[in-house]
This record gives structure tokens, sequence and C-alpha cells, in this order.
């Protein structure tokens, strides 16, 4: 693999002139050609009208869900643009019929928005939500996934990397299991879309819902879903447009046969178009590479947080993103981040509802959260590093 070329990547990431940006699982710094996809789109809706810009740059707006399937190894067909991942992953969600007794089958990581659908839907249709157990990795336990499965199940949910870890779960061995079931899978990609290789052939699953703002670095705003197309004519949306659904006549309608049926009408053009621009910026550095370098700074970066008298590592997992997270024994996860944003470093508090279940499988203090990019830079991380020192010596 050649070289990883960071004088571009930096060159192309305008932020890095100003700050240092550990926050990308909240929200990553767009390279300059998202940008000023995003701006040029806004600029013409400003001086010529947002239906006039959006008929004449219809091909380019299609051209999203091209990109989409590209990046996911699948149809344009099964792609749905969304304005965010919990978007998403509800409107395939509340699609199923689920009846009393039925069972979920989740992951310890699912994420907050996640975990109240589940328990909404719980409530409503006296379905069973059942946890699935870690195993000594704190990852999901695959053999014990199996043995939970019974003609009870009707879904399976998994996040494949939490907003709060660094794990990366087993996808693609959740997928075998649910595939040699017969039982849909739902997967939360929402932190691995453009921090690692994602193939729904090769994890199996029928569902997938992501977000553009973090490690695809889209706009905030913008978000993709993925619904197999042997699944879709299966479901059916609990709420239904105009552009979901064809209008026959005034008292009949027929739903479209494509997963545009889980899609509003109204959305942001201009996000639309950037989360294209933005796939193929990914696509064009490589996933691999991409995947490498995160890989390879959230190493380091792991490696110095751990010498640091005080600091606990809290990261569990076979497999590590590039999400790191920690706690300082002597200073606080909020006047940390708070002293480290003064400085000019971000990074970001984990909140409960990042990971509710694994927060109460495995106790920890508050934690902080550094998650890496391909255009973060070691000098970056030892000046992180001095800097934590310096704060939790003080404290």
């Amino acid at each position: 693999m050649p070289p990883f070329d960071i004088e571009r990547a930096r060159r192309e990431t305008r932020g890095c002139e100003a700050l240092i940006h550990f926050n990308n699982a909240g929200a990553a710094l767009p390279p300059v050609p998202v940008a000023e996809a995003l701006y040029g789109y806004l600029r013409e809706e400003e001086l010529q009208g947002g239906y006039e810009v959006m008929t004449r740059r219809s091909g380019e707006l299609e051209y999203f869900y091209l990109a989409a399937a590209r990046l996911l190894n699948c149809s344009a067909a099964e792609i749905a643009f969304a304005d965010s991942a919990t978007r998403a992953w509800n409107a395939a969600f509340y699609s199923f019929n689920f009846r009393p007794g039925e069972r979920i089958l989740a992951g310890s990581a699912e994420y907050g928005s996640n975990l109240v659908a589940l328990l909404h839907q719980a409530e409503r249709q006296g379905i069973e939500i059942v946890w699935v157990p870690d195993d000594e990795h704190g990852q999901t336990d695959v053999a014990a996934l199996e043995q939970l499965i019974d003609p009870r199940v009707r879904l399976i949910c998994l996040t494949q990397i939490p907003s709060g870890g660094g794990l990366v779960n087993p996808a693609a061995a959740v997928g075998k299991v649910a595939k040699a079931a017969g039982i849909p899978y739902l997967l939360d990609a929402c932190q691995a879309l453009g921090q690692i290789t994602v193939d729904v052939e090769q994890i199996g699953c029928d569902i997938l819902c992501g977000t553009g703002r973090k490690f695809l670095r889209a706009p905030r705003g913008t978000g993709l879903l993925y619904v197999r197309q042997n699944l879709i004519e299966q479901l059916e949306p609990n709420q239904l447009n105009h552009h979901a659904a064809e209008l026959h006549s005034a008292t009949s309608y027929r739903l479209r046969p494509d997963a545009k049926r889980f899609e509003c009408w109204e959305r942001s053009c201009a996000g639309q178009l950037a989360l294209g621009v933005a796939i193929d910026y990914a696509l064009e550095w490589g996933l691999e590479a991409i995947s490498e370098r995160i890989g390879q700074l959230a190493a380091e970066l792991r490696r110095q947080l751990a010498a640091i008298d005080g600091i606990t590592v809290a990261d569990r997992g076979q497999r590590l993103s590039g999400i790191v997270t920690f706690y300082s024994k002597r200073v606080s996860a909020d006047e940390l981040q708070r002293q480290l944003a003064a400085g000019g470093i971000n990074t970001s508090v984990v909140p409960f509802s990042a990971n509710p279940i694994q927060s109460q499988r495995h106790p920890h203090p508050p934690l902080l959260r550094a998650s890496l990019h391909y255009y973060n830079t070691q000098e970056e991380i030892g000046r992180c590093i001095r800097a934590i020192q310096l704060i939790a010596g003080r404290s």
C-alpha cells in the first residue's frame, strides 16, 4: 500500500489549520470538495430558486444513490436518503409488524435512540427485547446469539461500532447466524461508514443505517438507509407521503418498489449532493488505507494514554476502532474536555445515551472520547498527551 498522503489530507481539510479535531465520532471536519459542493448548491438556491436548481441538477442529486451503492456493494434501488442515521433506523424498524410474544435479539452496544425505539415497541406491541451477552472481550458473543435463536425471534439488531467505546463488533459473524436462521438483520453502521470497509454482501445484513457527518465527513443532516430488495417488498413504512407512494387516484395509491418508499420528499438537496461527493471522496482515498491509518493513530494514542499515571483506557474488543475512550482518577471527564477545548483540542464526553446497556454491564466513571481520522497526525497526538499530562498533574 503506498504511503498515505497526509499533506494532501490536511491541505484539503481547512479546519486543521486552527485546531486539533479529535471529535470525529461526533462530526468530522468536511474536506474542501464536500464543503464547496454544499456551499455552491446553496448559493445557486439563493440566486436561482430551490425548485429550479433541483430540476436542473437532478442527475447529480440522483448520483447519491449510485455512490452509496458503490460504498455498500448493493444496488441503487436498495438505498434511501435520510436526514440522520436515527431517522433511517426508525424508518426501517417501525415498518415491522411485530406480534405479542415475538422477540428481538439485540447487542449491548445499541445507541440510546435505538434503545428508546426498542422499548417503545416492546411496550406497544408486547414483544420481548433479549440482550445478547458479551464475550470475554466485551463484544457480542456470537455463540450465545446462536443459542438464543428460536421460532419467536423476529429480528436481530447490532451496532457495528458503538459511539462510546473502541470495539468493532463481529458483524459478519452475526450475519451468518441471521442468514442460517432466516431472521432479518438490522445493522447500525453509524460509526463504521467511512472508517472501515462496510460490504452488505460480506456482512450479510438485510438493513443498514448510517450517517454522513461522522467518518464519511459529509454535512450534518445527512444519512442513508439500505434495505435488501427481497425485504423491501415485505416492509410497509408506518408513515407514507406522495414520494414514498404513487397516487393512482383520489382514493388509491401504490407503494414504490424500491427503498425510496422509506424517504420523505422534502430534504436538504444540498446535503444529499454533498453526501454523494463525500462518499466518492472516501472511496478515492480507499477504505482500506483509511482504516489502516486510523487504526495506527488510535493505537498510538491508546499506548501513550496508558503510560500516563492516573489515566485508564476503557476500550474493549478484539478489534478496535478509531474511537478511544478513557478516564482520569484525578479530574472529571467534563473538566478534562473543557480544558482541552480551551487549548484548541476537540474531544467529547461520552453520554449515558451513547451505550446505555454496556454502561450497565461494565460500570466505569464518565469517559472522555478522542476519535481520530486520517487527517490527524502523530504530532497532534503528542500535543494532546502533553495537555492531558499537564491538566491531570495540576488536579
